[in-house]
């Protein structure tokens, strides 16, 4: 059952956390060390070498929500329970009206949230994952969502059948398939994850088309790859200032617990990120006799290694504090192959007049309850029309508000 209570289920104010920017082997740590305003920056050159400790498979075990329990926020933030009783809530994204679609994944439909109540906006779909709105501007014509296989449009707002734009994508392994459109619409971007880990005992074949950012016309014509070498681009958008793609990277596993670093970063046409050959620039990985054919780029944001990112958006809102207008949000879902649980929170990305500083500071924490359980994991971040965030967490399907209310700030 689906409950919308907003302003119904509320939670005190977060405590301000002062502390230095972690750096070099500090910036690594685990679940016990999270808490809104802890930073951290992960620099290529600080990189611990591959097999520094070894693979470890240690899945959370989700619980339920423990009552009246709810993620910290920092000082000035207040957050509330939105919505519970989802299946498998993942990508949130904000229409120009301000409705607030969700990719219910599990439940093979896209959601829409009104004023008043929810309903479902479009059914029978396979895996919907990304969600955009097509032309840009204050009245959009259709809803694209990129299922695992494909991409349909829906008519917007009045719903109705939908209509098959791309019908063929890569099907398996990495399932996510987001989706947005370039600034001015002439573009859409949908990203494709790979099939494997590292493509360690398959041939080529089994990775065509995959571990990309592809970019098609907004009919599903003039198909092209945009960028490679991208392991698991499973979150997208458009930085609203300038324009740029951007894209939240699952990067490898089975190099030790403190490495590869996954990433957010600016995406570049035609740019090569290193999979499955090299990772974070001209780090080859040994599994691989590699040769850099082309120069690998370097990501924007390193983020602690296996925190799964699979959501990202930017805040361009006057709600919260002036520091945070042009930052970025990403939603950590939640480590699985490493020793010490990391992820399961969402973070900040801070940025200097539009340009990342390569800093993260955590923003939502609190799912965590011990080193094997865990009641929450992070999927979709959104932006409201008056300036909130809401994040989805599909380990007990519920999503979550955040808004300032006033106080100090860090």
């Amino acid at each position: 059952m689906l409950h919308r209570l907003l302003a119904l289920v509320c939670f005190p104010i977060g405590v301000a956390v002062a502390q230095p920017v972690l750096t070099g082997a500090n910036a690594y740590g685990d679940w016990h060390g999270d808490a809104p305003g802890v930073r951290r920056l992960i620099t290529p050159d600080a990189l611990p070498v591959p097999f520094a400790t070894g693979s470890s498979g240690r899945p959370p075990a989700v619980v339920p929500r423990p009552r009246d329990l709810s993620p910290n926020v920092p000082a000035g933030f207040m957050v509330s329970l939105f919505a519970s009783g989802l299946d498998l809530p993942r990508t949130l994204r904000t229409a120009p009206n301000g409705d607030v679609f969700l990719a219910e994944s599990g439940a093979g439909v896209i959601r829409v949230f009104t004023e008043h109540r929810s309903r479902v906006f479009a059914a029978n779909l396979t895996l919907p994952f990304g969600v955009g709105f097509w032309p840009p501007g204050p009245t959009p014509k259709f809803v694209y969502v990129a299922e695992t296989n494909r991409v349909v449009r829906v008519p917007y707002p009045n719903g109705g059948p939908p209509e098959v734009i791309v019908p063929s994508l890569p099907d398996g392994g990495h399932w996510t398939r987001d989706l947005v459109f370039s600034s001015d619409g002439a573009r859409m971007f949908v990203s494709v994850g790979s099939a494997t880990n590292d493509m360690t005992g398959v041939g080529p074949d089994t990775e065509q088309g995959r571990a990309t950012v592809v970019s098609f016309s907004p009919d599903g014509k003039d198909r092209r790859v945009y960028a490679s070498g991208l392991r698991n681009c499973s979150a997208e958008a458009i930085q609203p200032r300038t324009g740029t793609l951007w894209c939240a990277v699952n990067e490898r596993d089975g190099l030790g617990d403190d490495l590869p670093p996954d990433f957010a970063t600016s995406v570049r046409d035609g740019g090569f990120y290193g999979w499955p050959w090299f990772y974070i620039g001209d780090h080859a990985d040994p599994r691989h006799q590699g040769v850099a054919t082309r120069p690998v780029v370097v990501p924007d944001v390193l983020i602690q290694p296996h925190s799964a990112p699979l959501g990202i958006t930017f805040y361009d809102q006057a709600a919260f504090p002036p520091e945070y207008r042009g930052d970025a949000f990403v939603a950590l879902h939640g480590s699985w192959n490493r020793s010490k649980r990391t992820g399961y929170k969402v973070i900040r990305l801070r940025f200097d007049n539009g340009r990342p500083t390569g800093e993260y500071e955590d923003f939502l924490t609190g799912f965590s309850r011990s080193d094997r359980a865990v009641w929450g994991r992070p999927v979709g971040v959104t932006v409201t029309a008056d300036g909130a965030l809401l994040v989805s967490e599909d380990g007990n399907g519920t999503i979550w508000r955040i808004a300032y209310t006033g106080g100090p700030s860090h």
